[in-house]
């Protein structure tokens, strides 16, 4: 879990998107199972939502048919774990249904009505998490069993790490689309329309969960901390060029194509303060509903004065108290789980110190106050660590061919 959770730091909860239109119709029938023009819609409202912004009316119309691919591969993939006797219950939905709904801050039936007033369903996403708890056991009983890592080969990347001290490495994520010679064109303008989308805002993850082929998707397509050399050289060359926060043009690769994005560089085995964690605590005011920003300002100079002068985390009760405000306090929080702006200004600042005010009339105003700052020492990863990211990596390749073989079998019928 982010540790910074608990401070609940603003994101911009504001959403967006027109309800689409209800109207069932066949699109297209997978091993007899239909997938409804419904089913399009609702998918790419939840999209939508999930990516706080409408979708543009000129990419609809692309976006519906590369919705329509990812919800043939869902439907295949639901369909082969069944062949091998998966089963998913209700209750395994529903536990991660509650999830997503607490995370919202919602019941599921909250969840439910707010889904429906924007043109999605509660069954669109229920249908998306059968489909992606399939897939991972699919995955489990049918490819992880298969693929085998070498203990030689695990100490093999352990000394090159420890060899590359002092070179950067990269938190990667990864939007991937398969693509052939039959559809290459089109699967190039849909990551086209994808990257138009990002860069408009769009949200990375929210884009990853919904349209991307690689099994990181579930994840929001997050591949962890990678060096170059450990990707495809396409992909290893293009973030090499690039800074945190910096999203890639689509780059053709092995079997499609990739968009990538660097959240965040470091150097390997290298003291970096921004693997500290921290104690924290943070001081919020709130104004009266209807309250201007004309009329906030007088309060707002003073809370910045105050807070100029807290004389250390002792004091943030009293700066709370005189503004009849709130104080939270969080401890073992990783400066990597804040957003960069508040990095930023907390890699400058003493132990006792607070940052500047940051938030909203609307939705309250706050500051962090710096009462602990331990530094992490840097260590070369274990061995399961390494274990596991090679065994990932393999199971995502398998898995990539699997669905590419049951695409290949599948009767598909398009009306």
């Amino acid at each position: 879990m982010n540790s910074a959770a608990t401070l609940k730091l603003p994101e911009n909860p504001q959403l967006f998107g027109n309800a689409l239109p209800q109207v069932i119709k066949a699109m297209v029938i997978v091993n007899g199972e239909v997938i409804t023009q419904t089913d399009i819609d609702q998918r790419l409202a939840l999209m939508s939502i999930a990516n706080n912004q409408p979708i543009p009316a000129n990419e609809i119309d692309q976006l519906r048919q590369q919705v329509l691919s990812n919800l043939i591969d869902e439907t295949l993939q639901i369909q082969a774990a069944k062949a091998e006797e998966i089963e998913i219950s209700d209750n395994d939905i529903d536990k991660t249904v509650e999830r997503v709904a607490g995370s919202a801050k919602q019941t599921p039936t909250q969840m439910a009505e707010y889904l429906k007033s924007r043109g999605s369903s509660i069954r669109s996403i229920r249908r998306q998490i059968q489909g992606e708890i399939a897939w991972r056991r699919l995955q489990s009983k049918k490819i992880e069993s298969g693929v085998s890592v070498g203990d030689e080969e695990v100490q093999a990347v352990i000394k090159k790490m420890e060899a590359s001290k002092g070179a950067e490495e990269y938190r990667v994520g990864e939007i991937f689309l398969s693509a052939n010679s039959s559809n290459d064109a089109e699967v190039q303008a849909n990551m086209g329309k994808i990257f138009n989308a990002l860069q408009q805002g769009g949200s990375f993850i929210g884009y990853a969960r919904q349209f991307s082929q690689s099994s990181s998707a579930a994840v929001g397509g997050d591949l962890g901390w990678m060096r170059p050399e450990q990707l495809p050289d396409e992909l290893g060359g293009a973030i090499k060029q690039m800074r945190p926060g910096m999203i890639s043009q689509p780059i053709k690769v092995t079997g499609g194509y990739s968009i990538v994005a660097v959240q965040d560089v470091r150097k390997i085995l290298t003291a970096d303060p921004r693997n500290s964690v921290l104690t924290l605590k943070q001081v919020s005011i709130s104004f009266p509903q209807g309250t201007t920003r004309a009329q906030a300002e007088p309060t707002l100079s003073r809370f910045a004065q105050s807070i100029a002068n807290i004389g250390g985390c002792g004091g943030a009760e009293k700066v709370a108290g005189e503004y009849n405000g709130e104080v939270v306090e969080s401890d073992n929080v990783k400066m990597r789980d804040l957003p960069p702006a508040l990095q930023e200004m907390i890699l400058q600042m003493q132990v006792g110190q607070a940052t500047r005010p940051f938030g909203s009339v609307e939705e309250g105003v706050r500051t962090l106050v710096l009462c602990g700052r331990d530094e992490v020492d840097p260590s070369a990863p274990s061995f399961d660590q390494v274990y596991a990211q090679l065994n990932e990596e393999r199971v995502n390749l398998r898995s990539r061919r699997y669905l590419r073989d049951l695409r290949r079998d599948a009767v598909i019928d398009f009306r």
